[in-house]
């Protein structure tokens, strides 16, 4: 079969669109671009099948591409139906990498196309909220053994994949690529707090200058996304659960109180945390009319959606990627994006820049587990290897930095000097 009868895409004859968007991603993403050559060369995945589960966008296809380099046989498929670009799907089987993925997919679409990654019987895998592995252990448990290991993109899947570790049914090594520090520093921080405020205000073409931004949650995206709101102007409250996180929030400048309290006073909405229900009822019962909801977290489960319902009389769709809640007392709730992420379902997501760096992790994350020794679990990576990343950006910017002598060297490491 070719790679085109093998794959499930809208339509083929998109390819030429999605063709110019990968070469755009290539000009700005020279690390995976010296990456993909080091691979073509070294050949570190060459008769290995490797399974990708990620948004399925411009900047993944290149990353599927570096690790097709490796002489990998690659499958892909989306992890968020409702971010994949249907051309970059066509341009990905027209340049030989088997996709199954299609914008606005149905729920059982979606787990359609993983299971037809994991029919595809991959010898390693990266993955995004950890679908794939979850449905291997939840459904095709005995595939388990086929696999060597992976590497894993956001904090919720680590999340997962770490209680899977806790109960002892993690099979094979995943590597936190998410917590490497030229991920989370970064992507998270920098990546999600440009381009979910971009989604937002291309979706909404509202004024963020002189409004209340209420984020929840600050983790490293939360961090992202208050900075930028400050920076737009608006009056930032940010909402924790977490007493060091709230007080660091605080010394950086922000207002910080529970979200039943921040409800009263926001124009703008935005949830960061990787958990459910982080925007419920008791919050919607006292938010201004008008009120604009959004999501940067994985699931779209963090503002929730049956207590927006269940308060409404009507929802309609006022403008793309804009579901509007007529509540019962006659206040009207705007929720972007379905509640899913917002900087890939109404934006183009992270910087081709920065994503450069997450995916150089990745790739060179994969070649670190499918080469080297790891047991079972969830592993960090390398400092080494987060270092070197480092480096390359700053070497791709034309910066340098300063080097140790060997008297500071010997200083560091000496209780006697």
């Amino acid at each position: 079969m070719t790679v085109l009868e093998q794959s499930l895409i809208r339509d083929i004859g998109l390819a030429s669109a999605g063709n110019l968007k990968i070469d755009w991603v290539e000009a700005h993403m020279p690390l995976l671009r010296r990456i993909r050559e080091q691979f073509q060369t070294e050949r570190p995945f060459a008769g290995k099948k490797i399974g990708i589960c990620l948004h399925l966008e411009a900047k993944t296809a290149y990353l599927a591409l570096a690790v097709q380099a490796g002489g990998a046989e690659v499958a892909i498929c989306a992890s968020n139906p409702l971010s994949t670009q249907d051309d970059v799907a066509a341009a990905l089987v027209d340049r030989g990498i088997i996709t199954y993925a299609w914008h606005g997919a149905t729920a059982d679409e979606y787990r359609t196309f993983l299971n037809k990654l994991l029919d595809f019987h991959p010898d390693a895998l990266i993955d995004d909220g950890a679908d794939l592995v979850s449905t291997i252990y939840r459904e095709r448990p005995e595939q388990a053994k086929e696999i060597i290991g992976g590497c894993e993109e956001t904090t919720t899947g680590i999340i997962r994949l770490q209680a899977m570790d806790a109960e002892g049914i993690l099979q094979f090594p995943m590597m936190a690529v998410n917590d490497a520090y030229c991920k989370h520093l970064f992507d998270n921080r920098y990546g999600t707090g440009q381009s979910a405020w971009d989604g937002i205000m291309r979706t909404t073409n509202l004024l963020v200058a002189g409004r209340t931004a209420v984020i929840v949650g600050y983790g490293w995206v939360g961090r992202g996304l208050a900075m930028r709101a400050k920076g737009l102007g608006a009056r930032v409250i940010v909402t924790e659960v977490n007493p060091i996180r709230a007080l660091e929030a605080v010394m950086d400048g922000f207002e910080v109180m529970p979200i039943v309290e921040a409800a009263r006073y926001g124009d703008f909405f935005v949830t960061a945390t990787g958990n459910r229900d982080c925007i419920a009822r008791p919050a919607f019962e006292v938010m201004k009319d008008g009120a604009v909801l959004a999501n940067a977290g994985h699931f779209d489960v963090e503002i929730s959606k049956p207590d927006l319902r269940a308060m409404s009389k009507s929802v309609r769709m006022v403008r793309s990627n804009i579901e509007e809640y007529h509540f019962h007392d006659g206040r009207k709730m705007y929720l972007l994006a379905e509640g899913r992420l917002v900087n890939l379902v109404a934006g183009d997501g992270h910087p081709a820049e920065v994503m450069d760096m997450t995916f150089a992790l990745q790739a060179l994350g994969l070649r670190e587990v499918v080469t080297g020794q790891y047991r079972p679990g969830v592993h960090r990576v390398p400092e080494a290897l987060d270092e070197q990343i480092a480096r390359m950006r700053l070497e791709a910017w034309n910066l340098s930095i300063d080097t140790l002598t060997e008297a500071q060297q010997r200083y560091l490491n000496s209780w006697t000097d």
